[in-house]
């Protein structure tokens, strides 16, 4: 896949199992974080929020993956995750398979809590 300059141009390029399963994580950061707004980064579709990274989500061959942008929060929610295929910043999950939208709302929430801190600081 060409780098692509929007996120509907990345969405849009996928097959449609792909593309179904990576709305389902899309809608569940845009209920966290309604005022996030939407950008590609690192050739991959995520979410800024106050001008800072917030998180990310992909597509592979074999699997999707969404990425908290934070250790912190990668820890915080550790038990959690144990279930699932978990590297240091990276949670990757099988393609039909999305993680919960309880799961990714807990997540995004937490890294905006996390953003929110470090610009009071």
């Amino acid at each position: 896949m060409d780098k692509p300059k929007s996120v509907e141009a990345y969405l849009t390029a996928l097959p449609e199992d792909v593309r179904a399963t990576l709305e389902e994580i899309r809608q569940a950061i845009k209920t966290a974080a309604p005022t996030a707004t939407e950008k590609i980064g690192y050739g991959m579709p995520g979410f800024s929020y106050e001008g800072r990274y917030l998180v990310y989500y992909a597509a592979f061959k074999d699997h999707c993956s969404f990425f908290p942008a934070s250790g912190g929060v990668m820890e915080e929610f550790a038990k959690e995750l144990e279930r699932y295929d978990v590297s240091k910043g990276t949670i990757r999950f099988p393609i039909g398979k999305p993680l919960p939208a309880t799961i990714v709302k807990k997540l995004v929430k937490a890294r905006v809590r996390e953003i929110e801190a470090a610009r009071k600081r």
